[in-house]
Parts: structure tokens; sequence; C-alpha cells
């Protein structure tokens, strides 16, 4: 071989590795830059994230994370190529590979929601945060599994795609739910980041469970249109990401106002201009921090977790936080029993929802999706409850009193942190590791259904270190008042930045 041959064999060799480098770990700004730089095309980095999809999803470590792959993906990056190079990026998220949660609507791909009921569902349209991504220059590469109608907060499976996602980490364990599909794919380098939602913990349980960055924001900041509704009283769009870095550059794009979801009308004038002025390394010195006991503490809270969570507060402390231990809601034993009965509102919810799709639904109620039978036996009961409810937001009886509930929380937790000075409330994200697959006897350890969606107040989670030999992530939760984001991601940013606690898992090396 020729020297010029040896020396453009190396050349290729050497822009295969650096091809490999970019999709494993890769944040937002490193993916801009380098498109920039002109040392990797859309088309080749698409083509990579879809290479590690092919290795690891159905192969390899089997994580069964994905529903279907885009298969328009690498035209949508040979566009974003040419529109390049015409006239640079098309705006700040240019060719950002993203795994879309499947009750995300998009116009190429179709939306089921986990189950056999809603197979094939084209809506036609773009949920409203993935037209704010796409015109922003993001490419939808796949759609990610969930738990079916985003019931379960524990596991990822449903009717749609045979078997359960599985942990990175340990992939015989769980990856928390519904958004499992979108937080595995996410920490195994699937994607830049990928969408999630929220009900009670479908961000934040997910991104702690595969040591991920995971926002629920505010209600009202960020628009739930064209989202497959579980309870619009609590649902919350987002995304999981692998740094804070990209939750606030993801916010950026995704939070405002839309019509189709009147409650985005509170977040006018909330949308800060630029969240990633937040970020600073120097972000916890003087924050004065509240362990908030009564999230996590329990008779089934693992010993381990205990032990990681004493570890963060002292990280805390070490970066400069005021750390006040413990900080109590007032009488919220009391307030939890005064609550009244339930509001079961998906039925409601879910056949407003599907009205309004028209013929594009193929079920337009869920009795048609329960006479069905297209649905995984494991949510059957669940599906029956809710068809017997007849609850009506804001009118049943039930409703009303958790309304109310809601309200008298949000007063107690504005209390306690107005009384300590708080910046934010901290707690494990969950009390317990990633559970094995099948095993329900063990406990779950969810922190997370109580504070965030009652109040409707924001929470993020960070990783803070990892159980059983180091091997199972745990994630830290830092709970703040509304319209708080700013000051959470220079929390967790400061705090991310001081430990680096994030590892991507072996079981989804670079690919050769």
């Amino acid at each position: 071989m020729t020297g010029a041959g040896r020396a453009g064999k190396a050349g290729r060799a050497g822009a295969a590795l650096a091809l490999a480098v970019v999709t494993l770990e890769t944040t937002i700004a490193q993916i801009e830059t380098a498109l920039r730089a002109r040392t990797i095309t859309c088309h080749a980095l698409v083509a990579q994230y879809l290479a590690r999809i092919d290795a690891y999803d159905k192969k390899g470590a089997a994580l069964n994370a994905i529903v279907l792959v885009n298969a328009g993906a690498l035209e949508a990056a040979d566009d974003l190529d040419r529109r390049f190079a015409q006239s640079g990026p098309v705006g700040p998220l240019h060719c950002v590979p993203i795994l879309v949660k499947d009750n995300y609507e998009t116009i190429d791909m179709p939306t089921t929601a986990g189950s056999l009921s809603l197979k094939d569902m084209m809506t036609g349209q773009d949920a409203f945060v993935v037209k704010r991504l796409r015109d922003a220059g993001a490419v939808m590469i796949a759609k990610s599994n969930m738990a079916e109608f985003a019931f379960s907060p524990v596991e990822t499976v449903n009717s749609i795609l045979p078997g359960y996602t599985r942990n990175p980490y340990d992939t015989s364990r769980v990856t928390a739910g519904s958004s499992g599909g979108s937080a595995a794919g996410t920490a195994a380098n699937f994607a830049a980041f990928g969408l999630a939602s929220d009900t009670g913990d479908s961000i934040r349980g997910p991104a702690a469970h595969q040591a991920l960055v995971g926002l629920r924001s505010t209600m009202g900041l960020v628009s739930r249109g064209g989202v497959v509704p579980l309870s619009m009283a609590a649902d919350i769009a987002g995304a999981v990401t692998r740094t804070v870095a990209d939750t606030a550059a993801v916010l950026q794009v995704i939070a405002g106002e839309d019509p189709a979801d009147p409650v985005t009308a509170d977040g006018r004038g909330h949308v800060d201009a630029n969240y990633a002025a937040a970020l600073r390394a120097d972000g916890l010195r003087g924050a004065r921090l509240g362990v908030l006991r009564q999230a996590y503490e329990g008779p089934t809270t693992d010993a381990e977790v205990l032990d990681v969570f004493k570890a963060a507060l002292g990280e805390l402390r070490a970066a400069g936080a005021e750390v006040i231990d413990p900080v109590a809601i007032e009488s919220l034993d009391a307030l939890r029993r005064g609550g009244g009965g339930g509001c079961n509102q998906f039925k409601y919810d879910l056949n407003h929802y599907l009205a309004g799709l028209g013929d594009k639904a193929p079920r337009h109620t869920l009795d048609e999706i329960i006479k069905s039978r297209r649905f995984h036996p494991s949510i059957q009961t669940r599906l029956e409850g809710a068809q017997a409810s007849d609850d009506v937001p804001g009118e049943s009886a039930g409703c009303k009193s958790r309304d109310e509930f809601r309200v008298q929380l949000r007063a107690a937790v504005l209390k306690a942190m107005d009384d300590n000075h708080l910046d934010a409330l901290v707690y494990p994200t969950w009390s317990n590791p990633p559970r094995l697959i099948g095993d329900l006897n063990t406990p779950g350890g969810d922190n997370n259904q109580l504070f965030s969606p009652s109040t409707g107040f924001p929470a993020i989670t960070v990783p803070m270190g990892y159980t059983r030999g180091g091997t199972l992530p745990a994630g830290l939760q830092l709970f703040g008042r509304a319209w708080s984001e700013s000051t959470l991601l220079r929390l967790a940013y400061a705090y991310e930045q001081a430990t680096h606690h994030r590892h991507p898992p072996a079981s989804t090396p670079p690919l050769r």
C-alpha cells in the first residue's frame, strides 16, 4: 500500500473513531460544535445513533427501548445538511437526534401510547413540543417504549411491543415507568436525549434509575398539546437528558404558551429568556437546602440508598450549600387524611382527546378500547376502574376534594420553604434501587407521586451515585417553588459539576 493509501486508511479510521466518540455521552453543545466545525455531517451523526440502536436494542444488550425507528430519519438529516450548507444551522438544536416517547404525536411515525388498541394511529400532526423541537432543527429518530397509557411508575411493559424494556446498567432490572424507553435509550446513547412525560413519576423515576437528569417543570410552563393524556390535572411534558446543560437547552425550546393547552396561559411571563445563564459551577454557594424526610423515610427505605443520599448531602455542603435537616411540612398527615375521595379523570381526559382526533383514531372512547381487548392484561383492572368512574374535573365531589387538598399542600410547602428561607427541598428520587424485572414483592421506592404532582411545583433529579457495589444508579431530587426552574437548574448543575456521578452503562459500549 502506498503512503497516501495508508494515510487515507488511517484518516478514515480516525474519522470513524471520532464518530464513535461523538455519539457516546455527547452533549447538545458538542454536537453543534462538531457540525459547525464540519468535522461531522448530520447524515453521519444520525447514522451512528441508528447503528447503536441496531446493535443494542433488539440485539446485544437487548434493551427493548425502541418501538419504531423513523424510516425518514436519514432523509431528514440529508435535508438539514443541505440547509446547513446554504445558510448554516436552522436552529439551536440543528441535527440533534431525539427519541420520542410513544404518547407524543409525530407527523412521521404512529402514536400508540403503548397500546395495540391504538396501533398504527397517525394523527397527521406533531405534538406542540415535537414541532418546537423540529423547528429548532432536531431529528426524531425513533419512537421509544412506555408503560401502556403511562399507567405504571415502576416498569415499562405494554401490548404494542412484546417484553419489558431493560435497564442498561443491569439488564435484569426495570427502568421504572412510564418513560422507561426514553430513559434506557438515552442512557445507552441511542440519541442525544429522550422526550418523556410525568404524571406522578415518569420523568424523574426513569431518570434516577438510569443515571440521567429529569426535570418535571411547573404546571403550565410546557404544553401537553398532542400528548395522549393520563390525567390533565398532573400530566407534564418534558425530557430525560444526560446533563443538566442539555435539560436547560431543551427547556429553552419547548417552554411556552400553546392555545391548545389552556393551562400554559399561566406560564405567560415565566419563561426565562436564557436558562443556560443559570448554569454556574458555584451555584450551590450560599444556597439553603432543606432535607424533606417526609418524602422518603419509611420501613422499606433501602439502607444503601440512604448511605448514598447521606454522602450527597456531604457533597452539597462541600460545594457551599447550607443543609437544614430536617425540614417538615406541617400537618402533612392530617392534610392527606382530609383529602377526601379520589378523582379518576382518565376516562374523561382520554375520551376528550380521542374525540378531538375524529376518524384519525382507531378507537374513539375508553369503552371501545376495553371492548377491543387489545391491551396488556396487567392494565385491565385499571381500565375497567376508569370506565366505571364518572368523575368530571372541577365538578365531581372527589375532584373538588382533591383540588382543595392541592391548594392546602401548596400553601404548606411554601410555608415550610419560607419559614426556613430555602432555595429548594432535597430527598432521594427513589428510596430503593431498580428492582428485578417481574419482581412485584420487593419495595418499589417511588418518592415522586405526592409533592411535585400535587402542588404543580417543579422538581429535578440528578445522579447522586450508585448502590449494589456501584452498579445501580440513584438520583437526588431538588424540589422548588413554582416557576423556579432556573434556580433548580443552577443548583443541579453545580452539584453535577462538583461530583460527575454519571457514567455510561457497560452493557452498551462504543461501537467498533
